[in-house]
């Protein structure tokens, strides 16, 4: 059997929504590595790309929660490098709120954001990748919050579940020639993570992963190159958890936290 190299991505096309920052922007590094050209987007234009080995992504001012703003990044990828491969739909979030006094245009946002922004540039890379030879790959990046959500993220746990489905029922309308997976991201050490986990910056979390760590975004990034890549060429409506192993239960928890020295009444 002759193996393909799984991270040889020369002569293809990417797309990395909200690429311009963060786990994005090391996805998109990750794909230009591997010798792909890249498209990122983002409402504005960055001070600087991403880039690795003298080339940069290329940028496409999109709010993908616009179907006609999510159809023209397709367009413009498709235009500048005369195919699309690989979608990654990255752009997402949310802060944390209380849902009994969330406002509905809060809720709106959040939803369009990391349920309909994924689903109008899927729609729009469908078109393309269906009538190329080789087909192409859609990645959603969801979250752990899509299986255990945690107090203030109902609008966006709700979303990330809907994200999961979307990707499961794609995968059954666009097979063969487009694959749709589905990545569920557990915490991951970012720039900001004391914002994120407080001031130890997330050791307290990394304590109930059974790993020992917090995700960092190379971890997400590398999942992607798989996924996309031709190791994985008969995966499709998968849910790749890279999550470390996920939570370590609270009953395990409570049973190693050193107990209080016995004293007789």
């Amino acid at each position: 059997m002759e193996l393909a190299d799984p991270i040889d991505f020369g002569g293809r096309a990417v797309i990395v929504t909200g690429g311009t920052k963060g786990i994005g922007a090391v996805i998109a590094e990750a794909f230009l590595a591997a010798g792909a050209e890249v498209m990122v987007c983002g409402r504005t234009e960055p001070a600087t790309l991403p880039a690795s080995g003298g080339r940069s992504a290329a940028f496409h001012p999109t709010d993908v929660r616009d179907p006609t703003a999510a159809a023209g990044l397709v367009a413009a990828a498709a235009e500048r490098f005369g195919r699309l491969d690989v979608l990654v739909n990255n752009a997402g979030g949310s802060p944390d709120t209380d849902a009994a006094t969330v406002s509905p245009r809060f809720v709106e946002k959040v939803v369009a954001l990391n349920l309909l922004a994924p689903f109008y540039v899927a729609q729009a890379a469908n078109l393309v990748m269906r009538e190329q030879p080789e087909g192409g790959a859609v990645i959603n990046i969801g979250s752990v919050s899509a299986h255990d959500p945690q107090p203030g993220t109902a609008a966006y746990s709700a979303a990330k579940a809907g994200l999961l489905g979307l990707t499961r029922a794609l995968a059954l309308e666009w097979a063969p020639r487009v694959r749709v997976n589905h990545i569920t991201a557990g915490p991951i050490r970012a720039a900001d993570a004391t914002a994120l986990y407080g001031e130890d910056g997330g050791a307290a979390v990394a304590g109930i992963v059974p790993m020992g760590r917090l995700a960092v975004p190379a971890d997400v990034a590398h999942a992607c190159l798989w996924l996309a890549g031709p190791y994985a060429t008969y995966i499709n409506g998968a849910d790749l958890a890279v999550h470390g192993g996920g939570e370590i239960p609270a009953r395990d928890l409570a049973r190693r936290a050193p107990r209080p020295p016995f004293s007789s009444p």
